[in-house]
């Protein structure tokens, strides 16, 4: 029987690439987006994946995606969580509004995401949740406190959870992202600020979003299946 993955942000970087590399180990692939509409269209016709558009932060939104998931293929096995943003800022700088925002694209919405999977996966005593994490999140960064609060409490809630839902049958898990070549970084970091941190990191080189999604594809897989509560670190040595 087909396993089906549900990635909550699956239309751009990180999210799209595990999307494509969980439909190429034959996985039924449903994802989320919130802005990006016609790459999520591409990408759903090019997989044959179902894209749900939901806002993360709005719970009823994300009970509605994984309802349209579940109605569309049977079950959910696999959750991802992958939706994110990221800001720099210096702490004093910092608005109620944009600390928030942050928690709740970052935190809220994966803890959305996993409550409302999770009574199916009881039932069935089985699943896997994996939460895209950071190593800022292992850390910290200046000037990104926000971020690396949020992303360091992913790993609180995915080591929680572990205990809780073990008995369940169900792993949770972190993949722990360092430098990756995506829009968002592109977004926030000069070529230069990346060629800098590419020199800081012991392979020498940035990360591809498909080296993230091949550890998100090992968790996911058999190789996952005696792994919960873990932080998999996809960082090329940056953190050791």
């Amino acid at each position: 029987m087909k396993k089906t993955v549900l990635i909550n942000g699956g239309s751009r970087g990180i999210g799209r690439a595990i999307c494509e590399r969980l439909a190429k180990e034959g996985a039924n692939v449903a994802f989320t987006y919130l802005h990006s509409e016609e790459k999520a269209k591409e990408l759903a016709e090019k997989l044959g994946a179902l894209a749900i558009r939901a806002d993360s932060r709005v719970s009823s939104e994300v009970n509605r995606a994984v309802k349209a998931a579940e109605e569309k293929f049977g079950r959910i096995d696999i959750l991802v969580n992958c939706a994110a943003k990221s800001e720099f800022a210096l702490v004093t700088d910092i608005s109620d509004e944009a600390w928030r925002d942050m928690m709740a694209v970052n935190l809220d919405g994966y803890f959305y995401y996993i409550r409302a999977v999770l009574p199916s996966m009881i039932r069935e005593k089985q699943g896997r949740i994996i939460n895209i994490t950071s190593m800022w999140g292992e850390v910290g960064a200046s000037c990104e406190v926000h971020y690396s609060a949020s992303k360091a409490a992913v790993i609180g809630l995915t080591e929680a959870l572990a205990k809780e839902l073990g008995p369940s049958g169900i792993t949770v898990n972190c993949v722990s992202p360092g430098v990756i070549d995506t829009d968002m970084n592109r977004a926030h970091l000069t070529e230069e600020d990346l060629s800098a941190l590419a020199d800081e990191t012991p392979l020498g080189r940035i990360g591809t979003p498909e080296e993230v999604a091949a550890s998100v594809a090992f968790l996911a897989g058999d190789g996952g299946n005696f792994i919960t509560g873990q932080i998999l670190s996809v960082n090329g040595g940056l953190v050791i």
